[in-house]
């Protein structure tokens, strides 16, 4: 994830994620490799970033972007639904919110994503300083992202995937042939594979639980994968 601020102090550049869960799960499984999560910060970018953090006394500098970009393609709309879309945006931007924020149906989605205003993306709002960390977790939180893992002797990683994200789409996040291949996956919670050995004990004590492809990822969730290519 790459997030981008204003008005805040944080370090530029990749930041490994202090992630608890993880931490725990390389104490206990003792991995040959262990695969954290990054995040990459840059001062100052609202284009090219997958969030935005911003001190609140900051917000109107983004909003003033997103209102003359709109305002300009407003100018030059020979569409009467895109004028529409835009008078909707310009009125939500004018109001000091941001336009992730506001309710837009799918049409108006797609639409924006097209038009790229920058408060489209998950935009964070904060009061005061944070440690790098929190400000992950802030970002995170915002762009409804969500950690799942694998973990065993050969290695320990933490994925990450929207909130909601289904477990072939979870499967092809580690692999492609997961995805293409699926078969079934085997999922425990991260609290009941801390109180076991390992999988197998799991399955015997009824902790292991075999979902099938509409199988909603949890945050947390520990899973093992069985595919056919």
């Amino acid at each position: 994830m790459k997030i981008g601020f204003h008005g805040l102090e944080l370090p530029e550049g990749k930041i490994k994620y202090n992630d608890a869960k993880l931490q725990a799960l390389e104490q206990k499984c003792q991995p040959k490799k262990t695969s954290p999560y990054f995040v990459e910060f840059v001062r100052d970018e609202f284009v090219h970033v997958d969030a935005i953090l911003l001190h609140k006394d900051t917000l109107l500098d983004l909003l003033i972007l997103d209102i003359e970009k709109l305002e300009t393609r407003r100018d030059r709309s020979e569409d009467p639904g895109e004028t529409a879309l835009l008078a909707k945006c310009l009125a939500i931007l004018e109001a000091e919110q941001p336009l992730c924020d506001a309710a837009f149906d799918d049409a108006e989605l797609q639409a924006l994503r097209a038009l790229a205003p920058a408060s489209i993306k998950p935009t964070a709002c904060v009061a005061g300083a944070l440690e790098p960390n929190a400000a992950i977790e802030c970002a995170l939180a915002k762009s409804n992202t969500v950690f799942f893992y694998t973990a065993g002797k050969p290695e320990v990683h933490v994925w990450a995937v929207p909130g909601g994200s289904d477990i072939v789409t979870c499967a092809g996040k580690i692999h492609s042939d997961l995805a293409r291949g699926f078969i079934r996956a085997d999922i425990i919670t991260f609290d009941d594979y801390m109180r076991v050995h390992g999988l197998a004990e799991a399955k015997q004590q009824g902790l292991l639980k075999a979902v099938g492809r509409d199988y909603i990822i949890q945050p947390g969730d520990i899973i093992e994968i069985h595919f056919s290519v």
